[in-house]
């Protein structure tokens, strides 16, 4: 809280912050805000937030995996959202090299085309071992046999095999691009880069030609990087643990399942899913710590 008399913050235990307050902060987190933003409005500490955001990152988890069960999906798109921790990969220290806490950091992603609901997520290298996990817990999600769709990254190829022992209908999306000429280095760096083509390939069962696609899954990335600010490119908004990053991230999915109305659906992905008949209130994610 801010002393007023002496222009300084005082360091409030999270758990004497009243209800009310610790909501507020949870809910200018999953609008985007950054940690000193979120400082600044409510007048907590930074110490103080990011407790909060551990606490509630971790109940998350939790409810995410009691919840998220038996999904009747017909179609399913994946895909990786790149980011970093501490620093990118080509200025991390020595000494933290192969410590997993520094560098380059994959977010993998598994959306219900339909419902828009977020399957599964998985935080870690973009390694076939980090395919293979990530593609087992996307099948103990699912309550029937899907289409699936996912890029043409090399270890889905088996991931998917492994995960699902051919009971799938699965496709490849590769997209081409390529640069303009005359462009320059700063349009080159700031601007999309041209599109020219995408190339289908149909790897197991009888997917529907017309419903392979990405862009599903490839949209849900732009809603991640307005919604979680350590997910914004060209700024010093990155996460500095990895332990913060995936509480983030665990925020952010079950806000977006169970308490944001998707504007077409005008419901929330987990209601279109038949996960649930409610909305879920931001207050109802702080109170998870308490069960």
């Amino acid at each position: 809280m801010l002393d007023k008399s002496s222009k300084r913050c005082i360091f409030t235990p999270m758990n004497q912050l009243p209800l009310s307050t610790r909501t507020q902060i949870i809910k200018l987190l999953v609008e985007g805000n950054s940690l000193r933003a979120t400082a600044r409005i409510t007048g907590a500490s930074k110490v103080t937030i990011l407790k909060l955001l551990a606490d509630v990152g971790k109940a998350c988890q939790k409810f995410h995996d009691e919840k998220v069960l038996n999904v009747k999906s017909r179609r399913v798109q994946c895909d990786e959202i790149w980011s970093f921790v501490y620093a990118k990969e080509k200025n991390v220290p020595a000494d933290l090299k192969d410590s997993g806490e520094a560098g380059d950091v994959w977010t993998w992603t598994a959306l219900d085309s339909d419902s828009k609901l977020i399957v599964s997520w998985y935080v870690g290298d973009r390694s076939a071992e980090s395919a293979n996990y990530f593609m087992q817990d996307v099948a103990g999600r699912l309550a029937n046999r899907v289409q699936l769709t996912t890029d043409g990254y090399k270890p889905y190829l088996d991931a998917v095999e492994d995960a699902f022992a051919g009971q799938i209908d699965y496709a490849q999306l590769v997209k081409i691009y390529g640069g303009e000429s005359g462009t320059t280095t700063n349009e080159r760096k700031y601007s999309p880069t041209t599109f020219n083509g995408s190339k289908k390939t149909k790897v197991i069962g009888k997917p529907d030609s017309k419903h392979i696609s990405t862009s599903h899954v490839e949209r849900q990335n732009l809603t991640m990087r307005m919604h979680m600010r350590r997910f914004t490119r060209l700024t010093n908004a990155f996460s500095k643990k990895i332990e913060n990053h995936c509480y983030a991230i665990a925020l952010h999915f079950v806000y977006y399942n169970f308490c944001k109305i998707h504007q077409t659906l005008r419901v929330t992905p987990a209601m279109e899913a038949g996960l649930t008949q409610d909305i879920m209130e931001i207050e109802d994610i702080v109170l998870l710590t308490s069960k």
